[in-house]
């Protein structure tokens, strides 16, 4: 694995590029989590039902946290693919509107969609849900700082050790 974050950025083909850039967030991979469809300033994924994610063993129920993390991961997915030079985003802010539990034994799907990309920042909606859109079980409002290492290698900005 390259130490460059911006590794992924290579492929010509979007959903490959993504795809590569969630198998190098780890948080991502240990969810499991998928990039299904992709368009541009869009993405679709989903989160496999497993036993290891579920948050509350009397209900089933996927835990709150596996959800925050892939809509975040998914929106910053779709800020990446807002752009035509894909570059590292970084989340600076993400507000998240839970409306109802996931349905237990059921992947949760999400879509994403950066409606806006500026210059330093992209911002992004996201609704998650198990069966339809329109039922949805969260609602994401997310801004991310686009060309978050400014062009660094990882780990570039650390104090050198004494």
């Amino acid at each position: 694995m390259s130490d460059e974050p911006t590794s992924y950025a290579s492929s010509d083909d979007p959903l490959q590029r993504v795809r590569a850039m969630i198998q190098f967030t780890p948080q991502a991979a240990a969810l499991g989590m998928q990039v299904s469809r992709i368009e541009p300033a869009r993405v679709w994924g989903l989160v496999p039902y497993r036993e290891e994610l579920i948050g509350d063993p009397e209900t089933g129920v996927i835990a709150g946290g596996v959800i925050t993390t892939f809509l975040d991961t998914l929106c910053g997915t779709a800020a990446v693919a807002a752009m035509e030079q894909p570059t590292t985003v970084a989340t600076i802010d993400l507000r998240i509107d839970y409306m109802r539990p996931a349905t237990p034994q059921r992947d949760v799907l999400a879509q994403a969609h950066c409606y806006k990309l500026g210059r330093s920042v992209a911002f992004v909606r996201a609704t998650a849900y198990d069966e339809t859109p329109n039922n949805p079980i969260a609602h994401v409002v997310a801004a991310f700082m686009v060309n978050s290492n400014g062009g660094r290698k990882f780990g570039a900005n650390l104090r050198k050790k004494k």
